[in-house]
């Protein structure tokens, strides 16, 4: 193998497929990245079983080959390189690598590439097209919902649902669910799929586009496979059966609050740094005379209070919340307005923008004595 190409667009191919570099990995082959040349194209790939990436860019290629190296520590060395291009030749004698860039020289052991499990992108039983936009805003708007524990598997992930024009993600960790739709292009059939969050989050980083453009999502029993630009990505997805989400979404509800979103999450990160040191993180919400009242008690610091205006249609109320799933979803709402609707102080409470009825988020309160 002997190829030049530009450090910025190895950079950007070694960044993109690191994630899927395994650091604790039973074969060692799997802490390595997978880089073929031919026909003046670089592909670098990395897979650890859960996720495989690969990325490919132009490089000018004098000989061809595939060669394997540590993945830690190929990304430092290119990282570090002085030059604008880099040079990257093989020795068959020693089985290394030397890469070069300005007077800068070093040479790497290699891993045998032929052990490398190489991704083939999937024969998909089922495809459709998405605008990288959309399942950006998808993900980031559902995501942050689930479920970090793994000891339920099934709400560490994001429910994709397809049924002709309409596209849908669902994330939960059972004390809250986030639910964002949105339109694709006609998709015969219907779908139904759940991926791992951290696919999805890596996914959302990956997608940086300017001008949107397609992603080609392919699926395959337990596998999903997702191409755009020079990017392909392939992941297990989590098998088991979603609860129905519909059922946890309230029908109608007793009283409804306008608030501004910005002044309403300042205020409760306020309020809240006195609640993080407290086992369920609680604060109290009273929503009452045009006015919610935010306050938090820790017997061992002390107490916060702040009220911010409100428009509120319907009963007083008195309800508890862990602060973590008031602020994420404040954060994610993009709105100046936000719609906060409520029936009891124990039954669930929705959060949404005014302005975008396909977003919606469920909130569990907290018992409070």
């Amino acid at each position: 193998m002997k190829i030049t190409c530009s450090k910025d667009l190895l950079i950007h191919a070694v960044q993109i497929v690191q994630k899927a570099v395994a650091t604790k990995a039973q074969l060692p082959i799997l802490t390595g990245i997978y880089i073929a040349a031919s026909n003046n194209i670089l592909e670098l790939q990395a897979t650890d079983y859960e996720i495989g990436v690969s990325c490919k860019i132009e490089a000018n290629i004098d000989e061809p080959g595939t060669v394997v190296l540590s993945g830690r520590y190929f990304q430092e060395v290119v990282r570090k390189l002085p030059g604008e291009t880099i040079e990257i030749s093989s020795s068959q004698e020693d089985r290394t690598i030397k890469i070069t860039s300005n007077l800068a020289q070093f040479n790497l052991l290699c891993l045998p590439a032929e052990e490398f499990p190489v991704l083939k992108p999937l024969a998909g039983e089922t495809e459709f097209k998405i605008r990288d936009n959309i399942l950006k805003e998808l993900i980031k708007k559902t995501v942050f919902a689930c479920a970090s524990d793994e000891a339920r598997p099934i709400f560490t992930g994001g429910l994709l649902e397809v049924a002709g024009h309409d596209v849908t993600m669902v994330a939960t960790n059972t004390h809250r669910l986030a639910l964002k739709k949105d339109f694709i292009d006609q998709f015969d059939g219907s779908l139904k799929m759940i991926i791992p969050a951290k696919i999805l989050n890596e996914l959302a980083r990956i997608m940086v586009s300017d001008v949107p453009s397609d992603v080609t999502i392919s699926c395959q029993r337990n596998q999903i496979g997702f191409s755009f630009d020079n990017v392909y990505i392939i992941s297990r997805v989590i098998e088991g059966q979603f609860p129905d989400y519909n059922r946890v979404i309230p029908p109608n509800f007793a009283t409804t609050v306008t608030i501004n979103t910005d002044e309403f999450l300042d205020a409760v990160e306020r309020v809240s740094l006195l609640a993080r040191d407290g086992e369920y993180n609680v604060i109290k919400l009273s929503f009452g005379n045009n006015r919610i009242l935010i306050t938090s008690n820790n017997p061992d610091i002390g107490k916060a209070e702040e009220s911010v205006a409100a428009s509120i249609d319907g009963n007083e109320l008195d309800i508890a919340f862990n602060a973590k799933y008031v602020t994420d979803i404040l954060k994610n709402i993009n709105s100046d307005q936000l719609s906060f609707a409520l029936n009891t102080p124990l039954s669930p409470a929705s959060l949404k923008p005014v302005d975008d009825p396909n977003y919606t988020y469920i909130i569990t309160p907290v018992r409070t004595n």
